[in-house]
């Protein structure tokens, strides 16, 4: 739940338009009445939230009740732009450099030509290895996962091109936490992020006693007719495991962690306002710009766009069409969405944050049209 200190008396307050907040609730409430179980959003300016609204329905701890704001949505790929501050703070503490070898980090890592992988190519994606498997039954035994990478073969030249790397990157990124600061990757996460960052409740491995707050996913469609939209996180296989309270504890980094809407547009908050968030950011404002630049090469594309890189996060950039954001949002709007549509940014431009989860898939036309339009309603939300 967060904290009330935390949510403006009034959108006005924080320089949001009350009417075009309200139309971006009534679009959500109409989506749970016509199509999803549940779902929730948050938008956040000047270091608080206007607020939380939860809608429908969930299964959680194997009760069916009313969704809540303290209700936890598995957040899919939108976990790595939280474990992105993680490696930003190692970085900003002296603790990492971007022109690293992994294999000199990691020894286990090394062989089968992935040794001159630097720490830039993997949270670029443009490492070379996106296929990489690690299979859940593996997440939560450290010792199995780095055995398993011993075995990772590349699947072209590090450096040559981008592709997306859906889960395996990041068992790299923290694996390369705790050999840096002697951590499991989520206590590191709990201790010197989130907490800090005022935002206990987002959670990268999901304690035991937080099970029952955790909305089962589901499908609202057969999923053998997904064309595809997203990586392996979003198979229906390794779905299903985010509803074992096993699987939720493992914190699996590139798709595991959990938070509610809320959580997520006052992360973003703390990343995008400096001044109202003192005391709040684990990092400094220089190093959220330096690690929210474009890093991918004109080269590098994600289908026919630029892939718009930065050190973990999507970064809006100068695409005309500005996937993934806000129509009104700048160049420097960073963040990273989920499988099953988990919205989660912030411009340092506006101010603006967004946060939206939900516990169910649908077929992909309609995730992608919703995106666009809660993006867009939540840019006209500006005063």
């Amino acid at each position: 739940m967060i904290d009330q200190r935390f949510i403006a008396p009034s959108p006005a307050e924080i320089g949001l338009n009350p009417a075009a907040l309200d139309r971006l609730y009534d679009y959500v409430a109409t989506e749970v009445a016509e199509r999803l179980p549940s779902a929730q959003v948050a938008i956040g300016r000047r270091g608080r939230l206007a607020g939380v609204r939860s809608y429908g329905t969930v299964t959680a701890g194997g009760v069916t009740k009313p969704a809540a704001d303290d209700t936890l949505y598995c957040l899919y790929s939108a976990t790595k732009g939280i474990v992105a501050v993680g490696m930003w703070k190692l970085i900003e503490d002296g603790l990492l450099r971007l022109d690293e070898k992994v294999a000199q980090i990691i020894p286990e890592f090394a062989g089968f030509e992935k040794n001159e992988i630097t720490v830039q190519q993997v949270l670029t994606f443009t490492s070379g290895f996106p296929l990489a498997p690690m299979h859940p039954r593996l997440w939560e035994d450290r010792e199995a996962r780095l055995e398993r990478m011993k075995g990772w073969r590349l699947n072209w030249e590090p450096g040559s091109r981008y592709q997306y790397h859906a889960t395996p990157a990041h068992w790299v990124l923290v694996e390369i936490i705790t050999r840096r600061t002697g951590l499991d990757f989520r206590d590191y996460m709990r201790d010197r992020i989130t907490t800090p960052m005022g935002v206990p409740d987002l959670f990268v491995g999901l304690p035991g006693a937080e099970h029952h707050r955790a909305a089962d996913v589901l499908y609202t469609y057969d999923p053998s007719t997904n064309e595809g939209s997203g990586g392996s996180e979003s198979n229906f296989e390794t779905t299903m495991h985010f509803n074992l309270p096993s699987q939720r504890r493992a914190g699996a980094p590139g798709a595991g962690g959990f938070a509610g809407a809320g959580e997520l547009a006052l992360f973003y908050q703390r990343l995008v306002s400096p001044m109202e968030s003192a005391g709040f950011m684990p990092v400094s404002a220089e190093t959220v710009a330096f690690a929210t630049k474009v890093y991918t090469e004109p080269r590098h594309t994600d289908g026919a766009l630029p892939a718009n890189r930065g050190l973990s996060v999507v970064v809006a950039g100068d695409q005309p069409t500005k996937r993934g954001f806000a129509p009104n949002a700048s160049a420097r709007a960073f963040g990273h969405g989920g499988a099953g549509g988990q919205i989660a940014w912030g411009d340092p431009e506006t101010g603006l944050s967004v946060g939206f989860t939900t516990n169910a898939f649908v077929p992909p036309a309609h995730l992608r049209e919703r995106g666009r339009t809660i993006n867009r309603l939540a840019g006209e939300c500006l005063a």
